[in-house]
């Protein structure tokens, strides 16, 4: 009886590439999955709210100066009731509102996030630079940037939607590196 080999060899590299886990494991994986598995995975939502006339809800997550880390932003998602504008702006000063304690994704982990976050409604003030605008109509969004933007330290980002009378809900997810 022949004695065939386990393994392809190199004259069928295309079968061995897909049969052979054994010497080639592979997983692929967002970048989130990893922070998220350090602990280093954090959310931060506005909760629903009714948005008064002339308006914009707006959540901001601001990387302290010497913090040491960058925060890389996730996705960006959330819904509202009728017709907006969703604007990023690079920095921007939200006064008033709340400030939530962003969420470990790793439920239990008690790492802290170095980011603070703030929760408003009315409209970005000081010197923002608005670097990107979405037209969105009623119902549901969510936009992946798997890492794509990056808040360094002294350096915020802030979300702004509306503006008019609707009720919306945003969220930000980031990790820390």
């Amino acid at each position: 009886m022949t004695n065939n080999a386990v393994f392809n060899n190199e004259k069928s590299p295309l079968s061995m590439l897909i049969n052979n886990v054994y010497t080639s494991p592979a997983i692929i994986a967002p970048p989130e999955e990893n922070a998220a598995v350090n602990g280093r995975l954090f959310i931060v939502t506005s909760g629903s709210a009714s948005i008064g006339a002339g308006n914009n809800q707006l959540i901001q997550i601001t990387n302290p100066s010497g913090s040491g880390r960058s925060l890389y932003i996730s996705s960006i998602s959330g819904g509202i009731t009728a017709a907006a504008t969703l604007n990023f702006y690079s920095t921007g000063t939200v006064t008033g509102g709340t400030t939530p304690t962003p969420f470990n994704s790793q439920f239990g982990n008690v790492t802290a996030s170095i980011a603070t976050a703030r929760v408003a409604t009315g409209n970005v003030t000081g010197s923002p630079t608005l670097f990107m605008t979405m037209l969105l109509a009623a119902g549901v969004f969510n936009f992946t940037f798997t890492g794509a933007i990056i808040v360094p330290p002294n350096r915020a980002i802030t979300i702004s939607v509306g503006t008019g009378v609707i009720t919306t809900a945003t969220n930000i997810v980031w990790w820390e590196a």
